[in-house]
């Protein structure tokens, strides 16, 4: 005879229960990386991107000094 609803849902619930520490653990870890992952883009843009943008807006405005300069 099958097993009555009430002693499945009671397997069902033992068989895919889910530790609460674990999934706040893996949080953590996700929340972590994600940060990594961010400070690393501000040092590409810090390190990479902002001096050729310098050099170039300082090419561009060397330009228009010059004429005003003079």
């Amino acid at each position: 005879m099958p097993h009555s609803v009430g002693s499945l849902d009671s397997t069902a619930s033992s068989e895919y229960s889910y530790d609460d520490e674990d999934d706040e653990e893996e949080l953590r870890l996700a929340q972590q990386e994600w940060e990594e992952s961010i400070q690393q883009l501000q040092q590409l843009v810090a390190v990479v991107l902002l001096p050729f943008l310098g050099k170039f807006l300082g090419r561009r405005w060397s330009h228009w000094g010059m004429f005003i300069s003079t």
